[in-house]
């Protein structure tokens, strides 16, 4: 487990002065990681401080531009590098002059997908968003007997992952109501219950062999960082299809991540012990250790904002429909790695670990539209009198997070944001 260190001392101040600002995500005790470009230009490894971004190699620090490279290394190295940084970006520093022709405005710069990403596979971590959703589908039985046994994830579709700011046109696909006459052919037409799903996304930094599994006393030395996701789901086309293999063209159509990687050196400070509800079982030994226990939660604040496109028209920023904690996930990342390669999987650098959608345990902090709407039952109404049930063309969803704790400095994960277009016309 990742330790405290000088780099996360909260006095620390940046030459940067946009990093000293208390309301910025980005100040030198986060140093997250991304990919960017200016102009239409080459893409560059970056590093998010204040409202700049330090290029990497412009700054003479890591001469590639290939960020799984970057991931790959050991963890030593990793964290050379994070104190070659903060050290470099301290106010003071003798490396000022020379590292702010490497300064690069986050306003001029394109970002793109945090690294490459090569497999994706989505998790269900958060008991309160299971239990919520079962109690719809099975109101006497809502949470299965194995969720509290084993990490619940499928395999997803990683091409379709787009980037904070990316749009996307509704899905198209198969669906039939609960009500339909059994036996009765299903519909095929653009998604009508649309959604977003408020996760976190775990990058995975050094790979394990095939065969080798990694133990929970290594697993976060196999991760790199965290983003924000959103995997956009359609609930009608879910409900037909995941039956008896899971999710498929409900989730596969668009994935959104955000940009800059949150590395686990910079959340240490908002680290919490992890404990089971009262009664629930004990994780078998493989899933289980002492560190885990005593720090394996995170506390990370999240949010959900949507902005219709009458708020956008009327430069209105959308409204906060939601609010959760990552501290309240059943299963920790050590425990998602540990189970990922039990059975000899082998994860590559850049692969993708979506947390699911993290609830909270009041119904105001449901992380989906599908829980706060009660299925649809029940519509939202926002601030200027528009009502959702589900997501409409034009509506933009942002998901935000930040950690913030007396005595460290407030740190943040910058946007993920994502807009919903008219689904394609078909011929025939």
């Amino acid at each position: 487990m990742i330790g405290l260190n000088d780099t996360l001392d909260p006095a620390l101040q940046s030459w940067v002065e946009s990093a000293n600002d208390t309301h910025t995500d980005f100040p030198i005790q986060n140093l997250p990681f991304g990919r960017f470009r200016v102009a239409g230009g080459e893409w560059r490894l970056g590093v998010a401080i204040g409202d700049q971004i330090l290029d990497l190699r412009a700054a003479g620090l890591f001469d590639a531009s290939d960020m799984n490279s970057l991931m790959r290394l050991a963890p030593e190295p990793r964290r050379a590098l994070r104190t070659a940084l903060s050290e470099g970006l301290r106010a003071g520093s003798a490396l000022a002059t020379r590292w702010k022709e490497a300064l690069v405005p986050q306003s001029a710069a394109e970002m793109g997908l945090p690294c490459t990403i090569g497999d994706y596979t989505d998790f269900y971590t958060s008991i309160h968003h299971a239990t919520t959703v079962g109690r719809q589908f099975r109101p006497d039985n809502p949470l299965l007997p194995n969720y509290k046994w084993v990490p619940i994830g499928y395999h997803g579709r990683a091409s379709s992952i787009g980037v904070s700011g990316q749009s996307f046109h509704r899905p198209w696909g198969q669906t039939r109501p609960a009500t339909a006459p059994e036996g009765s052919a299903p519909n095929f037409g653009p998604s009508r219950r649309l959604d977003y799903e408020l996760e976190l996304g775990i990058f995975i930094a050094r790979p394990n062999a095939l065969g080798e599994p990694v133990p929970m006393e290594q697993a976060e030395e196999h991760v790199f960082g965290l983003t924000l996701f959103n995997d956009w789901s359609a609930r009608d086309v879910q409900g037909w299809e995941y039956q008896p293999l899971g999710p498929f063209l409900a989730k596969n159509f668009a994935s959104t991540v955000s940009p800059w990687m949150v590395t686990l050196e910079a959340l240490a400070p908002f680290r919490q012990p992890f404990r089971r509800p009262e009664g629930d079982p004990a994780p078998l030994p493989y899933l289980d250790s002492a560190s885990n226990r005593d720090q394996g939660a995170i506390g990370i604040t999240l949010e959900v904002w949507l902005q219709t496109a009458a708020m956008r028209e009327a430069g209105h920023a959308g409204d906060r429909v939601s609010s959760s904690n990552y501290a309240d996930a059943y299963w920790t990342i050590a425990q998602l790695v540990a189970h990922h390669t039990v059975n000899g999987c082998n994860l590559q650098a850049g692969d993708l670990l979506g947390s699911g959608t993290l609830s909270g345990p009041a119904p105001e902090q449901a992380g989906s539209l599908l829980e706060l709407s009660n299925g649809g039952k029940q519509p939202l109404t926002l601030s200027n009198g528009e009502q959702r049930s589900f997501l409409e063309d034009g509506d933009t969803v942002i998901l935000k997070a930040h950690c913030e704790r007396p005595g460290a400095r407030r740190i943040g994960f910058g946007e993920c944001r994502g807009t919903v277009l008219p689904a394609r016309p078909r011929k025939g």
